[in-house]
């Protein structure tokens, strides 16, 4: 297992370096790091983003701020930490524009997408995680199927994936940061059940193919 990992985390490091680099949109021109990914190298569980903000834009890491400290908080209600799983996002580079001096996120365009495929999957590939949570509608529009609609299909178990057994959506964290009072409460224990359930879902997994340990 020990040489997976570490076949896994050379192999993750170089493509990180050469993302990087990567200049096929004009993202490159306004990010200040790309926040390639995080995490187990060989994890049983990944969460996928659909892109970094102000805070991941400026640190390089996935899910850091507000919103990254909800998603650990969550975890930890089931016992897992950023050691065991893998976070990472659709988009490698802050989507943003300039609006009267301030910079703000903005939806990334269909090229910007295009664009940045690859780099996911070619993570996945070298992961190969059993289940994904796709954190918020657009990262599930990406891998489960466009059109999602979270409110209908949040929870809901796919199959047929190219890059793990079993995948899931679950909200976003900065979308629950954005409700309040009892809707804040409501959407914050949605998030901590659809871990709780991608947990088990992996050790459901674990007991048909005992290969990864979690």
């Amino acid at each position: 297992m020990s040489d997976v990992n570490d076949e896994n985390s050379v192999l993750l490091a170089q493509l990180s370096e050469e993302a990087a680099n990567c200049q096929s949109c004009s993202l490159s021109l306004t990010r200040n790091k790309v926040v390639f990914g995080e995490g187990n190298p060989n994890a049983p569980l990944v969460f996928v983003g659909e892109g970094p903000g102000q805070n991941e834009d400026a640190t390089g890491r996935p899910f850091v701020g507000r919103a990254g400290a909800l998603l650990d908080e969550c975890m930890r209600e089931h016992g897992i930490t950023r050691n065991h799983v893998y976070i990472c996002n659709v988009l490698k580079c802050r989507a943003c524009i300039v609006e009267n001096t301030r910079i703000r996120n903005r939806p990334p365009q269909s090229d910007e997408l295009d664009s940045c495929r690859d780099w996911l999957h070619r993570q996945l590939t070298i992961i190969k995680p059993m289940v994904i949570v796709c954190l918020g509608a657009p990262a599930a529009n990406s891998l489960i199927h466009k059109d999602f609609k979270m409110l209908k299909e949040r929870g809901k178990w796919f199959d047929g994936s190219p890059y793990c057994r079993h995948i899931v959506a679950a909200l976003h964290p900065a979308y629950i940061l954005r409700q309040h009072g009892e809707e804040f409460e409501t959407a914050r224990h949605s998030l901590i059940d659809d871990i709780g359930a991608a947990r088990m879902k992996v050790i459901q997994v674990k007991r048909e193919t005992p290969s990864k340990l979690f």
